[in-house]
C-alpha cells in the first residue's frame, strides 16, 4: 500500500528499472528514491513497491529464519558485486560526442493503424549515459510518467500505448543530464517540452525505416547533435498570433530545403543559415555552423540506401568554413560517399555534390 512506504525503506519501481532506499518526501504523493549511483529520483509513490521495511527507528526488519532453514542456506559470497553496466567506452564514436535522442513510435501492427498498439522508445545514438524524467499533462499540470536511465547508443523501451491513451503524449515534457563514468565534456541539462499531432499516428507515411529498428517506426527529435528540436514548442495557437501580429517581422519556420530536379534526379539543400531557421538569436558562430552540418549529415543520412542519388549542398562561397566541414563530414561519416564540386554553370564556387553508393 502507498501509505506504508517510510524513510529508509528499501523499494523497486514498478514500470521501470531499478529502485532504491527511500530518503525523503517530496509531498503527500512523491518520494525521492536515493538509486545506486547516488542520485535522488522523484518518484510517486503509487510507482514503488516496498521490498525491504524498516521498523519505526529506520532499521531493516529482518526475516526471522528457524534453525533448520539457516542450516540449509548456501554460503553468502559477501565480495559478489551486481553485474556492471554492458557499455563499453571503446565503442564510442566520433559523433556520438554531440547529444542525440529520439522518441520513437512503433505499431505492432502496422497494417491496422486505426486500432494497433504503439512501442514507445527512447532512442540513444550518443556516447553519454542519459538520467531522465518524462512528465506528461494532466489538467494543466504535470505528472511524472515515466524515470529511468539510457546506457550509450541503445534504444529503451518505455511502454505499450493503447489506442485509448494515444491523447496523453499530444504533450510531454523531457528533462534529462547526461554523463559518462569516465572523464568528460559536461553537458547542459535538457529540459524541453515536445508536442505530438496524434493524428500522425493514424497516417501511414509517418512510420518509415530507421537505422535503429528492423520495422518502420516514427521518430520525434529531442535533441540533434547538441541543438534542442525547439520546433515542437510552438502552438499552433502561438504561430497564429504571430501571424496576426503587426509587429511579426521574422519568416515563418522554414524546412530544410529539398528540391527534385526531373532531369537529373538530383535533391538540392540550401545551408544558408536564414533558409534553414526563422531566427538566430542566442546562437553563436559555432552553433550556426553546427546546426549547417547537422542538417546536411540528416539529408544523407536519410537516402542512404538510394544507391546513385545525387545531393547538392549547396553552402555558398563565403570564408570556406562550412564547405570545409562538410567535407569532412563525408570523408569521416560517409565514407562510402562520393563528393565533389557542383555545376559551376548552375551554383558557382558554392555547391558541394554528394553521390551515394
Amino acid at each position: 500500500m502507498a501509505n506504508s512506504v517510510k524513510i529508509g525503506d528499501k523499494v523497486r519501481f514498478i514500470n521501470a528499472k531499478g529502485g532504491g532506499i527511500v530518503r525523503k518526501f517530496q509531498s503527500k504523493t512523491v518520494v525521492l528514491v536515493e538509486e545506486e549511483d547516488g542520485f535522488e529520483t522523484p518518484v510517486l509513490i503509487s510507482e514503488v513497491v516496498v521490498v525491504k521495511e524498516t521498523d519505526k527507528y529506520n532499521f531493516p526488519i529482518e526475516e526471522k529464519k528457524s534453525t533448520k532453514e539457516e542450516e540449509e542456506l548456501p554460503a553468502i559470497n559477501t565480495t559478489e558485486k551486481e553485474e556492471d553496466y554492458s557499455w563499453d567506452e571503446n565503442e564510442e564514436t566520433r559523433e556520438g560526442e554531440e547529444l542525440t535522442l529520439y522518441f520513437a513510435y512503433i505499431p505492432v501492427e502496422i497494417k491496422q493503424l486505426q486500432t494497433t498498439d504503439m512501442d514507445l522508445y527512447l532512442v540513444n545514438d550518443s556516447n553519454y549515459f542519459i538520467r531522465f524524467c518524462i512528465q506528461t499533462k494532466s489538467e494543466e499540470k504535470y505528472i511524472i510518467k515515466y524515470q529511468d536511465m539510457v546506457e550509450p547508443q541503445t534504444t529503451l523501451w518505455l511502454d505499450k500505448i493503447s489506442k485509448e491513451s494515444v491523447n496523453d503524449y499530444e504533450e510531454m515534457k523531457f528533462q534529462a543530464f547526461a554523463y559518462k563514468r569516465t572523464a568528460f565534456n559536461p553537458k547542459p541539462a535538457i529540459d524541453i517540452t515536445l508536442k505530438l499531432n496524434p493524428v500522425k499516428f493514424y497516417k501511414l507515411h509517418t512510420f518509415k525505416e530507421t537505422e535503429y529498428f528492423d520495422k518502420p517506426a516514427m521518430l520525434q527529435t529531442i535533441i540533434y547533435h547538441d541543438i534542442l528540436d525547439l520546433n515542437n514548442t510552438i502552438s499552433a495557437e502561438k504561430i497564429q498570433e504571430a501571424i496576426n501580429s503587426k509587429e511579426a517581422e521574422d519568416r515563418p519556420k522554414k524546412k530544410p530545403i529539398e528540391k527534385r530536379q526531373n532531369k537529373n534526379d538530383i535533391i538540392e539543400l540550401d545551408l544558408h543559415i536564414n533558409e534553414l531557421l526563422e531566427n538566430t538569436n542566442g546562437m553563436t558562430r559555432s552553433d550556426i555552423l553546427k546546426y549547417q552540418v547537422a542538417e546536411a549529415e540528416k539529408l544523407i543520412s536519410k537516402h542512404l540506401k538510394h544507391k546513385g542519388q545525387k545531393i547538392v549542398l549547396i553552402h555558398g562561397k563565403g570564408e570556406g568554413i562550412l564547405r570545409a566541414e562538410i567535407e569532412k563530414l563525408i570523408k569521416y561519416k560517409f565514407k562510402k560517399c562520393e563528393y565533389r564540386d557542383a555545376s559551376f554553370q548552375q551554383y558557382g564556387f558554392g555547391a558541394t555534390m554528394v553521390i551515394i553508393h
